[in-house]
């Protein structure tokens, strides 16, 4: 598509594609985003992948029916080991994943033992242990797969808080291992780094791949203003398959104060992935 400022949509099963947006926001702080939340199939870590696929592919043919964009990002790591072969091919536009960012933890490591946090699916992905086997032989390497901590991110951008000790009880078991370096590899996780890092203070390191995805796609869009030098202004759509998270407002309001078009726009679709039918009718609150 033509226009002065790119469009970006970007996809997740909840709320954990925010980290990637923000990744994103900072390189390209006046691109227009369109973000599509999955909340009604959430989590996908506990769904079978062909329904993950279905949903994948209608949510983003449905958004992108409404809103053409230059580029999608798949903010979603478990939904990336799995849709990505599919919307590459039904799409003819860049198409950008998310890795488990085992290459750089390595580097950074001293005590070669690292820690990867995921959901369970990511967790048992061959993918996965892949990347460990290319970038991090030389490693220990202990894997913790936990949905709850999935819905604990969830719940803390509706209460504005987590329980450390619920926190602190799901990483134990990685915590015993005495990792010095850690990868997020669930996009919901950044927005807790806080917390984790609370729960696990020996950790000098908490890797995500939030810049390497935002560096990639200012490549792909070969955008001169991906130096962060813009006036911020690039506006937010927010499109979500059930009620949209509570929080999400007062989220918006720090993270991004202003934006073009009268602020962020939030609405709920009706997803039928049975036939590609385009964007349903929904009611849209203005911030």
């Amino acid at each position: 598509m033509h226009q002065s400022c790119p469009r970006i949509l970007l996809f997740d099963s909840g709320i954990g594609g925010l980290s990637i947006a923000d990744a994103i926001r900072l390189r390209l702080p006046d691109a227009d985003m369109v973000y599509a939340g999955d909340n009604a199939g959430f989590p996908y870590g506990d769904l079978p992948e062909h329904e993950v696929v279905a949903r994948c592919v209608a949510l983003v043919e449905k958004a992108l029916a409404r809103w053409p964009c230059d580029l999608v990002v798949v903010a979603c790591n478990t939904a990336s080991t799995v849709v990505l072969p599919m919307l590459r091919s039904r799409l003819r536009l860049p198409v950008v994943g998310v890795v488990p960012a085992i290459k750089p933890a390595a580097a950074l490591s001293r005590n070669r033992r690292l820690g990867v946090l995921a959901t369970p699916a990511t967790v048992d992905r061959p993918y996965l242990a892949s990347l460990i086997d290319e970038y991090a032989a030389d490693c220990t390497v202990l894997r913790l797969g936990s949905s709850e901590l999935v819905r604990i991110a969830e719940m803390g951008l509706a209460q504005g808080w987590v329980d450390d000790e619920q926190v602190r009880a799901i990483l134990q078991p990685l915590a015993a291992g005495d990792p010095d370096t850690v990868v997020l590899g669930c996009t919901h996780f950044p927005l807790i780094r806080e917390a984790l890092a609370r729960a696990m203070p020996g950790v000098r390191h908490w890797v995500d791949s939030g810049d390497a995805i935002a560096r990639r796609v200012v490549q792909l869009l070969d955008e001169t203003t991906g130096d962060g030098t813009g006036t911020g202004q690039g506006s937010s759509t927010f499109l979500f398959t059930a009620e949209p998270p509570a929080g999400l407002r007062h989220w918006l309001e720090v993270s991004q104060p202003g934006t073009r078009g009268g602020g962020p726009q939030i609405s709920r679709v009706n997803l039928n992935t049975a036939r590609n039918s385009s964007i349903g009718s929904a009611g849209l609150w203005q911030q």
